[in-house]
């Protein structure tokens, strides 16, 4: 069963304005079966390869750059934390990113059911690292998809969770140079 995308609009409303913590799932939060050790490790053998994408990512940012920037700071609230959408997929690689999204990263899924969000199927997980504070308890292993947040692309206009202290905004467009230079030719 997949839900509805104005159910999935609605809670993400609703987290916008959020001053507590959601309850947990039913049943509670998933354990992890790899052991604490295991996932630390993966997580630090895969960071420097996070860092080095995430690199590349502004390096090609600040060469071409997105219509739209971001502005503003983290408030530390949380709530971007609680509702993470990651996308279904059916394919080998997609439950391997799955697996490595709850096992190695400790998302846990929120609902059971993907929903729709943006024409896309999209499983909706918390951050089991997320302290009572809002700050984030493991913040430099920290996974790709949190250190971008909220994700600028170069198409589209960005959405960026009410309240979370980052806003977009559109970036100025340069004006062209007013003529061409007047030559000076001599007879």
């Amino acid at each position: 069963m997949v839900l509805d995308s104005e159910i999935l609009d609605d809670l993400l409303e609703s987290a916008a304005d959020a001053t507590e913590q959601p309850r947990s799932p039913k049943g509670g939060i998933p354990r992890q079966f790899l052991p604490k050790i295991l996932r630390n490790a993966l997580r630090c053998f895969v960071l420097p390869f996070v860092l080095v994408d995430y690199g590349m990512q502004r390096v090609a940012k600040w060469i071409i750059r997105p219509p739209y920037k971001r502005v503003g700071a983290c408030k530390r609230r949380g709530n971007c934390c609680h509702y993470i959408l990651i996308a279904k997929s059916r394919t080998l690689m997609g439950r391997l990113f799955h697996f490595w999204y709850t096992q190695v990263n400790g998302f846990y899924p929120r609902m059971k059911e993907a929903s729709i969000y943006e024409g896309k199927e999209m499983y909706v997980m918390g951050c089991r690292h997320l302290k009572k504070d809002g700050s984030c308890g493991s913040y430099r292993l920290r996974p790709m998809i949190c250190r971008q947040w909220p994700v600028i692309e170069h198409f589209g206009v960005p959405k960026v969770l009410k309240g979370c202290g980052f806003e977009v905004k559109e970036r100025q467009k340069k004006k062209p140079a007013s003529g061409h230079p007047k030559l000076n030719i001599l007879n």
